[in-house]
């Protein structure tokens, strides 16, 4: 689908490079064959489509050829996978019918995301249909999941609760740890989380997925980002957890992937009783100038939607307030960072200089040669950096001490105090 002439032009760099993006997906598409389009991140958005999405985000790749093919291309997988989990649930086959649905809820969010325009109807109408998917995956989980709403003022931010059974069955503790579970940049709540085998669940930790002012489905109500959404979202998060009888009240962390690592700090900052806060992938530069200004201008067009501001002048101010610095120094709890020595979107020294200003218990962990996902052959035989993030985190509910440290992860796995 093609964006509205107003939209193309939003961002200097956008209308200037949005060629570049084409030629690169084609040129991509023709070189590597199976490889994904560039200017999206299917891999991490087909987490809850287990291994069988890898064999529909080949498919989706052999059939883009441009920008505007992206949202067509996911949503037909979508339809597909939809249809197949609907022949499974009428033939009683409600594993199959539920996988089959929690693959069709992640390829209807990632068709939105090439969709920069908050009334445009056909964003409005996969995110339905996410959700109507979804729903099918919750129906029929097997662990408890819930859709919720958190008050934030006026309006509410939609979330998802996950617990990892239960409570008091089987052996299962009355009351949970949690952690809030904050989107990167341009993702959605429902692909953080899958229900096989997630990092945090597994580990006897509940979950709090939200989207948050800006992100997911955020965007169709009108709730778009703002210099302060995420100190007034970690307050919210926190005061709903309280209401729940299932959350252990004294054991609430927080967590965010890619520039919810730098809201993370905002929360942790803003709410001095999150007892642990984390970050992966970090996204840590002070403005963002290396993401906005260097990486695909996909991003800065993306975030200019997500702040709902058309003049790139008034964007840049507002890219100002996407920082930790001010918020860094007021942090309290442990706090983890994980990311690449490589980051193409975040240069590695942001991650250090944020090291040095915080004052609390801390741990920092940089992969060697890694770039911003920390996947491909850099990170083959080392650590899975979610697993360390999910270990660190339980260790922090269990009281276990932490000696603030500084870590490098080398190309065989080593760890190298650094």
């Amino acid at each position: 689908m093609r964006l509205k002439p107003e939209t193309e032009k939003r961002a200097r760099r956008w209308a200037e490079q949005r060629w570049i993006v084409d030629n690169l997906i084609a040129v991509q598409r023709a070189a590597m064959g199976a490889a994904a389009p560039v200017s999206t991140s299917p891999r991490r958005y087909s987490l809850p489509a287990a291994i069988e999405g890898e064999i529909d985000l080949q498919t989706v790749s052999l059939r883009v050829e441009k920008f505007d093919d992206i949202p067509r291309e996911y949503a037909r997988i979508a339809r597909q996978r939809e249809e197949l989990a609907r022949r499974a649930e009428e033939a009683g086959h409600l594993v199959t019918a539920r996988d089959n649905y929690a693959a069709a809820a992640c390829f209807y969010g990632n068709a939105g995301w090439a969709i920069f325009e908050a009334g445009n109807e056909e964003l409005h109408a996969y995110y339905a249909k996410k959700n109507a998917c979804y729903d099918k995956v919750i129906a029929s989980a097997p662990i408890p999941i819930e859709r919720v709403e958190i008050p934030f003022g006026n309006a509410s931010l939609p979330a998802l609760l996950y617990l990892p059974s239960a409570p008091g069955q089987g052996g299962s503790p009355e009351r949970f740890p949690c952690v809030v579970s904050i989107n990167g940049m341009d993702s959605f709540k429902e692909i953080l989380h899958p229900i096989y085998g997630d990092k945090f669940l597994t580990r006897g930790m509940a979950v709090l997925a939200f989207d948050g002012p800006g992100q997911g489905e955020c965007l169709v109500r009108r709730l778009f980002a703002q210099p302060d959404s995420f100190t007034r979202a970690g307050r919210a998060c926190f005061d709903y957890l309280l209401t729940r009888p299932e959350i252990d009240p004294a054991r609430i962390a927080a967590k965010g992937m890619s520039y919810g690592s730098l809201w993370v700090l905002h929360f942790a900052a803003a709410e001095p009783r999150y007892v642990a806060a984390s970050g992966t992938l970090g996204c840590l530069e002070p403005g963002g100038s290396t993401i906005f200004e260097e990486a695909s201008p996909t991003f800065k067009q993306r975030f200019m939607f997500m702040a709902n501001i058309d003049d790139e002048a008034e964007f840049d101010d507002f890219a100002t307030t996407l920082t930790w610095e001010g918020y860094a120094d007021k942090v309290r709890c442990p706090t983890l960072m994980i990311l690449g020595g490589a980051d193409e979107l975040s240069p590695v020294q942001y991650a250090y200089d944020l090291y040095d200003t915080l004052t609390c218990p801390k741990t920092l962990i940089v992969y060697e040669g890694a770039r911003h996902g920390i996947t491909g052959p850099q990170t083959a035989n080392t650590p899975n950096h979610r697993a360390m993030e999910a270990d660190w985190l339980r260790d922090r509910f269990d009281g276990r001490p932490l000696t603030s440290s500084r870590i490098l992860i080398d190309l065989q796995g080593r760890e190298h105090a650094h």
